[in-house]
């Protein structure tokens, strides 16, 4: 079995900022708070604790209690919704979008990588209490983005329209979908309880946020997990200060496009509006835009005078849905959070909000990078065995992968490095000769060299060309096991859905990842399966 493992800075799938702040590298070191230690998370939790309005609690599990009311839920996450009325209770939060069924694998890496940091700062701060969060997107309205999943190579959309938040979107429909997707898992008893799921899950809750709510709690039923989904009047009376002052002052914008004129090495993940706040109805949700003294909707006939937008604000702060800008500082206003765990993108566009977060004087959270996983079958471990594979090997771009293969199982040497050499010491005696003579014949001799020197590479080129295709067979099970592995030249966890891993480990999956996975490693995690 192959050993070696992949850092995310050397796997070829992390942006440069990324590997710049995994690498710690001091130029980004204004754009956050503190470094994802367990040793960091003490300071943390007392600038937090400090920094944090207590009386967001009451609303906050109120809310919590009021949105689980109608399902069945374990003791342990009941008890974390009442101990986030403590002062001592902290949260680890992870957020994601309501993708049909889940979408792809990543999001059991993101909620798996914060259930286990907050049992790692349970052992290591025994005093305090840590309640993971999984914050659902339920304001989205990208529906686009979110409707379909990939199911053994094949893509399984959901054909509807969509204009508003798709939290409030009705699961009509959806029982035809079941029907196709279940003709592809078969009848086995594994494939026979994801049947189940997803009838439970979407056919009998009435929209999306409900039915996400339930995927995700019956997934993670034992494991404590706190699902909120902050599209909720009550709890946005604590975000209405912000709100009016994102509508009157415009500070995000000044803050954020100050930071991102100091990130020109790096590319922009998100660029601030003047306003970045949406106004939402059931069926709607654009953009509010500032001009000529008045307040208009995006693409509607909606308008408000400045004191109508605030009266508004007042009375109906659910009417009022942050962007990508302005949402996480909703959410670290309502929760007493403490680390953000995403992906590499989410980060990135985090790193740009620390003045903007500094500007309010709102606490900036750790910014962690979730759990990497690549699951392998014990049959693809041993086709790597035997094609003597390793895993720095199986990341690397096909091209070069094939390449260094071709090189390594070639039964002669296809490099022309030492031809090279030798014809370098040919002229350089002619270069001598040269300067004993005219210039002239010195230009003679560096084109020759160079018209022999590429004659050599093309050479080099067209043998490794020709060794692919008498290797070609073996070249095949090398490409056959990496698209296996990446599908679709990317990685597996953001192409598959869990249902595709879990016909084959069924309830063990979820047990195996926890157990695996260490969100504070910044390794790829290779699990066989």
């Amino acid at each position: 079995m192959p050993s070696d493992c992949i850092s995310y800075q050397n796997s070829g799938y992390f942006s440069k900022l990324m590997q710049d702040y995994l690498d710690q590298k001091s130029e980004l070191k204004p754009l956050y708070n503190r470094f994802p230690t367990l040793e960091n998370f003490e300071k943390q939790i007392i600038e937090k604790q400090s920094n944090f309005d207590n009386a967001n609690r009451i609303a906050l599990v109120n809310t919590l209690k009021k949105q689980y009311q109608n399902i069945e839920i374990s003791d342990a996450t009941k008890q974390n919704i009442e101990l986030l009325a403590l002062q001592n209770t902290f949260t680890i939060t992870t957020g994601h979008q309501l993708n049909l069924f889940s979408g792809p694998l990543y999001f059991l890496y993101k909620i798996i990588s914060t259930i286990n940091l907050t049992k790692e700062l349970k052992s290591k701060y025994p005093t305090y209490n840590f309640v993971p969060v999984y914050w659902m997107a339920t304001e989205d309205h990208d529906f686009e983005e979110i409707n379909y999943f990939n199911f053994k190579g094949k893509k399984f959309r959901w054909n509807k329209e969509s204009t508003g938040p798709v939290g409030r979107l009705s699961t009509e429909g959806l029982a035809e979908f079941l029907e196709i997707y279940a003709l592809e898992l078969g009848s086995s008893t594994n494939a026979n309880t994801l049947k189940k799921l997803f009838e439970d899950a979407y056919l009998k809750h009435d929209n999306l946020a409900d039915a996400t709510r339930f995927l995700a709690n019956s997934l993670f039923a034992s494991q404590s997990l706190v699902i909120i989904d902050a599209d909720d009047a009550d709890l946005k009376r604590a975000f209405i200060p912000y709100a009016k002052e994102e509508l009157v002052e415009q500070t995000s914008f000044k803050a954020v496009q100050e930071t991102i004129e100091k990130l020109t090495d790096y590319s922009v993940q998100v660029n601030p509006r003047e306003i970045n706040l949406f106004y939402i109805e059931d069926n709607l949700r654009e953009r509010i835009i500032f001009e000529n003294e008045k307040y208009y909707v995006n693409n509607t006939k909606i308008s408000f005078s400045k004191d109508e937008i605030l009266k508004l604000l007042e009375r109906n702060p659910e009417k009022f849905s942050p962007n990508v800008i302005m949402r996480p500082l909703y959410q670290e206003i309502i929760l007493p959070n403490l680390c953000y765990i995403g992906g590499g993108g989410e980060i990135a566009y985090w790193l740009e909000l620390k003045s903007f977060f500094d500007a309010v004087n709102i606490t900036f959270p750790i910014l962690l990078v979730r759990n990497s996983v690549l699951l392998a079958t014990e049959k693809q471990v041993k086709k790597a065995d035997q094609l003597h594979l390793n895993w720095k090997d199986l990341f690397t771009k096909q091209e070069d992968l094939l390449n260094a293969v071709t090189h390594k199982i070639s039964a002669f040497p296809i490099d022309l490095s030492a031809q090279k050499e030798i014809l370098k010491t040919q002229f350089q005696y002619l270069y001598e000769l040269a300067d004993q003579t005219d210039k002239s014949f010195s230009g003679a001799v560096k084109a020759q060299e160079i018209k022999q020197t590429k004659g050599l590479e093309n050479l080099e080129k067209r043998l490794l060309k020709a060794q692919k295709r008498k290797l070609q067979d073996q070249l095949e099970r090398v490409t056959d096991l990496q698209c296996e592995l990446f599908p679709n030249s990317s990685l597996q966890e953001r192409q598959a859905n869990f249902s595709e891993f879990y016909l084959e480990k069924g309830e063990q999956l979820i047990p195996l990842l926890t157990q695996k996975l260490r969100p504070l490693e910044t390794n790829f995690s290779i699990i066989t399966i």
